[in-house]
């Protein structure tokens, strides 16, 4: 055939095919369509399969998609099953977008996390991900998509967060090719052209600062509600995430225990935790600020939702403090002091809800430790208030806390 007789093939009476060869044939309707089709037998059987309307595929296009089909059937593969599949697999393709597949893995991994650091994650793809990419299906990005996606977060140098969001979107990758919805990782090839972090431990003070880090943020501008937040980090070394996303369910103040359930801690175990009487009186003057509220920190804009991750470092930074002291760096100083002033390794292990490795011995220690624990901490908070009268030269007796 010609594409000419392809073009003046006429309707007749009944609908009828002219031959092309090799199965190939081209199908004129009464009603005046023309499509190509591909005559073939397979297991013994007669079939054909339809190659589309010529006003879509030329004659050439024709002849090699019934090569490509003849191809298959010599394979003993029926080119129309075949084509269904693809159609199939495509559809899947589009369906999973990166965002619905970073939703499913989420919601796979996150019964294993503690609720803040889910929010953190969800955070971070729905701010920095998801406007960019998540609509695409997850095999069509491609590498030089994530970089371009990569670099608008380490333009703004926050290139730490940078390390853990591109190890996130490594991890939906895995859970999309172990599961069958990928078949390569694109983020894996561009890692040479981004910047990676300086690894550094996080700053911390020596004990004898505190009293004057907290005489400068107590000063400082700022919502009395963040300041009693970085009062009880001090106080209680717990770490940030744990301190803001607590209800006031959790607290106990007429027994001055705070217990926080396995759901929310980072090792997936409760931690209960023995207030002195300067977290107490913190925690008193917060509930006559926030006591209506189910979260004991409630976020500034949305009260449902926990006080912003950067609102302490923040208030440091205000201070003063700026690259000198940290939220998470109270850890390091209550672990530090403790460890010098004599007190069991295993009391300021378990304050610091650092799991021992003997399961059995770290579930009864939990409760054997607590009245150590209550004891070695007020002795670490009367401490920061004898540094703070020294400081300012009041008499220790006055009653004068380094809080106040």
């Amino acid at each position: 055939m010609t594409a000419l007789q392809v073009k003046n093939a006429a309707p007749r009476e009944r609908d009828y095919g002219l031959a092309d060869g090799g199965g190939l044939f081209l199908w004129i309707r009464t009603v005046g369509g023309k499509s190509w089709r591909l005559r073939f037998r397979l297991d013994g059987k007669q079939s054909h399969i339809s190659l589309g309307t010529i006003d879509k595929v030329t004659l050439a296009q024709a002849r090699q998609l019934a090569s490509d089909a003849r191809q298959l059937v010599a394979q003993g593969r029926h080119p129309g099953v075949e084509r269904k599949a693809t159609r199939a697999q495509a559809a899947i393709s589009r369906a999973n977008t990166f965002k619905s597949l970073a939703l499913e893995w989420h919601q796979h991994k996150s019964p294993r996390w503690s609720a803040g650091y889910a929010d953190d994650v969800t955070e971070a793809f729905e701010l920095d991900i998801f406007p960019h990419v998540g609509s695409f299906p997850l095999a069509e990005i491609k590498p030089m998509q994530w970089l371009q996606v990569f670099r608008r977060i380490e333009s703004r140098g926050a290139l730490e967060k940078l390390r853990k969001v591109r190890q996130r979107c490594q991890e939906v990758y895995r859970f999309a090719i172990a599961t069958g919805r990928a078949d390569y990782n694109p983020i894996a090839d561009i890692g040479g052209a981004l910047q990676t972090p300086i690894s550094r431990h996080y700053p911390f003070l020596p004990i004898s600062e505190i009293p004057a880090l907290i005489r400068s943020f107590q000063a400082c501008s700022g919502h009395d509600v963040v300041k009693i937040a970085t009062r009880l980090l001090i106080l209680t070394g717990v770490r940030t995430a744990e301190l803001r996303g607590a209800p006031w369910s959790e607290f106990d103040l007429d027994k001055a225990l705070w217990l926080i359930p396995a759901v929310r801690m980072k090792m997936r175990r409760a931690h209960l935790i023995p207030l002195c009487k300067q977290a107490v009186a913190a925690l008193r003057e917060l509930e006559s600020i926030t006591g209506g509220y189910t979260l004991a920190l409630p976020g500034r804009n949305d009260p449902a939702k926990p006080m912003s991750e950067a609102a302490i470092n923040q208030l440091l930074k205000r201070s003063g403090y700026d690259g000198r002291a940290t939220g998470h760096g109270f850890r390091h100083t209550m672990s530090t002091t403790l460890h010098e002033q004599g007190y069991r390794s295993e009391w300021v292990e378990t304050q610091l809800a650092h799991v021992d490795k003997n399961s059995i011995r770290g579930t009864y220690n939990h409760a054997q430790y607590l009245e150590g624990r209550r004891e070695m901490l007020q002795w670490y908070a009367d401490h920061l208030d004898i540094l703070s009268c020294r400081a300012t030269g009041a008499s220790s007796e006055s009653g004068e806390s380094a809080y106040e």
